[in-house]
């Protein structure tokens, strides 16, 4: 999920504990053991950093503060498997409590931070205890946006953490009908979980297109039939003012005057960066916590990593804000290595993904100035071969959106990250492979 949400390649754990344990990749150890690193937020970008800040070489000490409960775990897989009870919270953990143990990681769950002192080094918890660091981390993520509308009804949901989706599967029974505002992709991946569970499913999207904000109108079109063949209402163009009921949620009423009756709502209409920490000591925050392309703050004490950064891409040669586990894993990586003294930059491409039904829809790159859109295979047809979009400006190719077609979208990734010029010609041509994509 996700908007949009990808991740990288799933290891077993074994193999990240080699990983983490092969000295021949860490640096000259530049640390010492009297050293802290406290990381703040233990999701993606917290886990992937602490473990990777071994692996670079920090001899120290870390302390990983979460404020959930659970273990370490993937979000993707709570709009879909998690959601549709094909997997539980603990087999989706990030990795297992050993490999924290392992490399001697302070695991703290289910603990807040309360206030950073940058001056004096130290983090205050909820608990008033206080842990001096010599750098800190902050993977903080975001939170969901919430609207003024349902408050305190029962049946009203947000759907970010794990106990979020707990609560929503306790109220799902086949036939009732659940109401879902918002169609990015946490909307859609819920509601093609809910149709497969026989549920009658209505979407509201309040843009001209469901997920407008992150591709093309070709594979909005797409999508939304996709939902609507298997019975999913699809609704844009319109604006929720009131969600009803006494005690619990009863129906939603949208500003033309049509109600939809519901006995669950999910209220999936974007996310906020969790900045609160970072403005409260002073550290420079515009569209999320301003980074530099070390993952740095204005604080050179204090680096940040996943969706709570603000950061240079040198790719598309501008800032950006990315809700997204690869860029949460990569970036974490680059703030690890930097923390430790092992200089490294940070410029992956952005990539995502998103299941729904039998469909996997890979994108590589960011969908916004193209002055070419070319489709390969017919989006039309139902044989299961999916089909291609591509995002050209001049002969570069910016972004791609791969329907079931994993070895284009891997293609495409290449093209974009190393700014290839494109064969625009077998682009088109499905008798070719996709090596011929690039010119020359």
């Amino acid at each position: 999920m996700n908007v949009p949400v990808g991740a990288s390649p799933a290891r077993d754990s074994q193999s990240i504990v080699t990983e983490v344990g092969d000295s021949s990749r860490a640096g000259p150890a530049p640390t010492s053991r009297d050293q802290v690193c406290v990381v703040v937020g233990a999701s993606h970008a917290g886990s992937q950093l602490a473990i990777q800040l071994r692996k670079e070489g920090w001899a120290g000490r870390i302390v990983l503060i979460g404020a959930e409960s659970h273990i370490p775990y993937h979000r993707p897989p709570l709009s879909k498997s998690v959601l549709a009870g094909e997997k539980s919270v603990e087999s989706v953990a990030l990795r297992p409590v050993a490999m924290y143990e392992t490399n001697a990681i302070e695991l703290r769950l289910g603990q807040c931070v309360e206030q950073i002192l940058p001056n004096e080094k130290r983090v205050v918890l909820a608990d008033g205890e206080e842990i001096a660091y010599d750098k800190l981390a902050l993977c903080t993520g975001a939170r969901v946006r919430r609207i003024a509308l349902g408050e305190g009804l029962e049946g009203v949901h947000y759907l970010r953490t794990a106990d979020d989706v707990l609560a929503i599967r306790q109220a799902l029974t086949p036939g009732r009908k659940a109401v879902i505002v918002g169609g990015g992709y946490i909307g859609l991946e819920v509601a093609a979980v809910f149709a497969a569970m026989q549920l009658d499913v209505t979407v509201l999207e309040m843009a001209d297109r469901i997920l407008q904000r992150v591709t093309s109108p070709q594979i909005s079109e797409y999508f939304q039939a996709l939902h609507e063949s298997h019975g999913v209402k699809v609704v844009t163009r319109t604006s929720v003012t009131s969600i009803r009921g006494e005690g619990h949620v009863d129906g939603v009423i949208c500003e033309d005057g049509t109600e939809y009756p519901a006995d669950i709502v999910i209220i999936g209409v974007g996310v906020i960066p969790e900045t609160g920490l970072a403005e409260a000591a002073g550290l420079e925050v515009a569209n999320g916590i301003v980074v530099d392309e070390y993952a740095r703050t204005s604080d050179p004490h204090i680096y940040a990593a996943g969706d709570c950064t603000w950061h240079p891409s040198a790719i598309y040669d501008r800032r950006l804000r990315l809700e997204c586990v690869q860029n949460a894993l990569d970036q974490s990586r680059v703030a690890a290595a930097n923390i430790a003294g092992n200089t490294t930059t940070y410029d992956a491409l952005p990539w995502f993904w998103s299941d729904q039904y039998e469909i996997k829809l890979q994108s590589a790159g960011l969908v916004a100035e193209y002055d070419q859109l070319m489709i390969r295979g017919d989006r039309r047809n139902a044989d299961g071969k999916g089909f291609s979009v591509f995002y050209l400006q001049g002969d570069r190719m910016v972004a791609a959106d791969c329907v079931n077609r994993a070895k284009e979208f891997i293609a495409c990734k290449r093209l974009i990250a190393e700014k290839i010029a494109v064969n625009i010609a077998a682009l088109v041509d499905e008798s070719g492979a996709p090596d011929t994509f690039a010119a020359g």
